[in-house]
């Protein structure tokens, strides 16, 4: 048992309070200990809190498993298209793109098409962006999207921003497109401010090809409508205000030929399928190209199909014959015009399938099918 010291002579001994008796020192004891606890769970359920908080604003990383909304086929329109009511019933699902690329800034357009925030662009207008924003009809603020999955052969790219109840597009049913169809481009040409863009036109040619880098694409809707820099990415929407195609490409003067009223739109029937391998890309599942292995060269003559000018060895092109000369005029019945639309047809297909490669040697017409292997590299 602890003993108190001795006084000190000459001095007084202050009176020693008595001890609290110990079932009170424990009361108090706990009282601190559960007002610290429930201090310490405050400061931390609200610093969780705040992070659950910047977490859900944050865009997701993962895509919506949303059904695209197609539209049923139509038999055609009686009447002309009201510019007016299709961009105004068109435009919340038009969104202005912005990324930041080097020390520039890229713009286009993008199109919602799922109600849980995923946008379709044009893959050219983010490739190689640091950050990316998209401000939606009627806001004044841009919004923070994270990048999925973007197909540059294709050029197409899936977007994802925070949040849901999003008024998705509608795209039309790829029958449903026919040449002469009265058609609106809507975007945000040359980033002018304000609102869209909006320009008037028909489809004037479908199936057509382009190629340039390594970019090919096929079964392109050609139109007159007028389309711009800061389109890129934007619909291309028929009378019923359903999308038939994201616009992709203008051409352009040159000093050989000249371009009057001829953009390129990527069609629903090639953008519908796409639209799933970049879902599945966004989850880690890539797509693999496929491969014929041959070199191509474009005919000037005027006439169809596509001279081949090498075989490189150990492909499907050598396995099934194909020889230098030989001029490949369709893929499974459909036609080539040119290199880039055979490049693109064979892309869009998967190691493993079998086509039909139709060519022409000596005047002979000759059938060959192929089993496609992965593209090298």
């Amino acid at each position: 048992m602890a003993m108190l010291p001795p006084p000190v002579p000459g001095q007084v001994s202050a009176p020693v309070a008595p001890r609290p008796p110990r079932s009170k020192l424990r009361w108090v004891t706990l009282a601190c200990a559960v007002g610290l606890i429930a201090w310490v769970g405050g400061f931390a359920g609200a610093l969780l809190g705040g992070e659950v908080a910047d977490l859900l604003d944050k865009p997701p990383t993962r895509p919506s498993d949303e059904p695209l909304d197609v539209a049923s086929p139509r038999p055609g329109f009686e009447t002309r298209l009201d510019v007016a009511q299709v961009s105004q019933f068109v435009a919340p699902s038009t969104v202005t793109v912005s990324a930041d690329i080097g020390r520039g800034v890229s713009l286009g357009t993008g199109v919602i098409i799922s109600s849980e925030g995923e946008i379709l662009t044009n893959a050219h207008v983010v490739d190689g962006a640091t950050e990316i924003r998209v401000r939606l009809a009627g806001e004044t603020e841009p919004r923070e999207v994270n990048l999925l999955a973007s197909d540059v052969g294709n050029d197409l790219a899936l977007l994802r921003m925070a949040g849901d109840g999003f008024e998705a597009a509608t795209f039309a049913d790829p029958t449903s497109v026919r040449i002469g169809d009265e058609v609106v481009a809507i975007g945000f040409a040359l980033g002018l401010d304000g609102d869209p863009s909006v320009t008037l036109g028909i489809v004037s040619a479908l199936n057509r090809s382009v190629g340039q880098g390594d970019v090919f694409l096929d079964g392109l809707i050609q139109t007159d409508a007028a389309i711009s820099s800061g389109n890129s990415g934007g619909p291309l929407v028929n009378a019923a205000g359903e999308v038939v195609g994201i616009n992709t490409a203008v051409a352009r003067d040159t000093t050989v030929f000249t371009a009057t009223n001829v953009g390129f739109a990527i069609s629903v029937e090639e953008a519908l399928p796409i639209v799933e391998t970049l879902r599945l890309a966004a989850q880690g599942i890539e797509r693999e190209e496929a491969f014929l292995g041959v070199g191509l060269e474009d005919r000037i003559d005027g006439g169809q199909g596509v001279i081949v000018t090498g075989v490189e060895p150990g492909t499907p092109a050598e396995e099934v014959g194909v020889t230098v000369g030989d001029l490949i005029v369709a893929v499974d019945g459909a036609a080539t015009d040119g290199s880039s639309g055979l490049i693109a047809a064979i892309r869009d297909k998967s190691p493993g399938d079998e086509v039909t490669v139709a060519i022409v040697r000596d005047t002979e017409a000759i059938e060959l099918d192929v089993t496609l292997t992965a593209r090298p590299g």
